[in-house]
């Protein structure tokens, strides 16, 4: 038998979308509500929470049901990728064979807003007899969850943002700001920074801007434009369409920088009728150019670009020699910008 298709619900009056307009307003207020409310829950807990998980040899495993096991994926992939080693373990599946994956190194961060979790609770004495310490985060300190527990973190909130008080979502909203608490805290606990950020994430556009070198994506070799200051205009313009970088750097015989030509001057110098075919590139150049050292960060070349109005920029070596040339296409195909 097919299966039967959703009915179309008709267009909402508006009355109607002013109504769930108003209903977003709420949510949001219940929600900043809750969150704020974990202010003044805050205890000494907090600060042994981390100190445990800084302490902690192994990893964070995290557990939660329903909802809170949402939360708790969550949760444990921001601890990993800031520093502190995490994974999520399914309490259902812990029962059958998963918690082998659970050492007494480890330390466990159990998720449950009544914190009567029978799957969860159902594992708590195996975990004690194994070493783990337990960390219960929930909204009742005298659940089964928070006595069982060596810390308790305390997520209560006055409402959920439902209407009917009953589906978790102010409550699942203070749980997720609990855990980026606890990981902000061993982010800075770690003296976690930018480049530790950009390994925990190559492949993702921050790790690149992190991670990738003026050296990575610049132009060297053969493809770099650049002539002697006595080159003729007519050598000039050869080289700098022959390597399309729209530029060329002009430098002495030590590959020194002693200048820049680029389109644009060569649009300006047209524009106010200079005849060029008589000039050399020392005639043309503009000296003193932007460049930067080969090792800074790709990132660092596109600020420069951006304040400075330009679109190139040479590149040199610890000696102040040219070994390299970049302009803005070849950090866009980088990903860098």
């Amino acid at each position: 038998m097919p299966a039967a298709s959703n009915p179309a619900h008709p267009p909402l009056s508006a009355d109607a979308l002013a109504h769930a307009v108003a209903l977003a307003h709420t949510t949001f207020d219940i929600e900043a509500a809750a969150i704020l409310g974990l202010k003044a829950q805050l205890g000494a807990a907090f600060g042994q929470a981390v100190q445990l998980l800084l302490a902690t040899r192994g990893r964070v495993v995290v557990m939660g049901m329903g909802k809170s096991g949402h939360i708790g994926r969550k949760i444990a992939a921001t601890l990993a990728s800031t520093g502190t080693p995490a994974l999520f373990v399914h309490p259902a599946e812990a029962s059958h064979g998963d918690l082998g994956m659970v050492t007494a190194h480890d330390a466990v961060l159990m998720i449950s807003n009544s914190g009567e979790s029978d799957e969860i609770n159902t594992l708590v004495p195996v975990l004690k007899r194994l070493g783990a310490p337990l960390i219960a985060m929930t909204s009742n300190g005298s659940s089964s969850m928070a006595q069982y527990a060596d810390l308790w973190l305390n997520t209560a909130v006055e409402k959920e943002a439902c209407p009917l008080n009953l589906a978790p979502t102010a409550s699942t909203t203070a749980q997720l700001a609990m855990g980026d608490a606890l990981a902000v805290a061993l982010l800075d606990a770690r003296g976690f920074g930018h480049d530790d950020f950009a390994r925990s994430h190559p492949g993702g556009a921050l790790g690149r801007r992190l991670l990738t070198h003026i050296s990575d994506v610049m132009r060297s070799g053969a493809d770099l434009p650049m002539v002697a200051p006595e080159a003729d205009f007519s050598t000039l313009m050869r080289e700098m369409s022959a390597k399309g970088l729209g530029a060329t750097a002009i430098v002495d015989e030590a590959q020194q920088v002693l200048g820049i030509f680029t389109d644009g001057d060569l649009r300006r110098l047209l524009e106010a009728g200079t005849d060029v075919r008589s000039k050399c590139a020392r005639d043309v150049m503009r000296p003193l150019p932007a460049t930067m050292v080969h090792t800074a960060l790709a990132v660092d070349a596109v600020a420069l670009m951006e304040s400075r109005r330009i679109t190139s920029v040479l590149v040199v070596d610890e000696s102040g020699r040219l070994c390299g040339a970049v302009n803005s296409n070849d950090l866009l195909r980088a990903k860098v910008i």
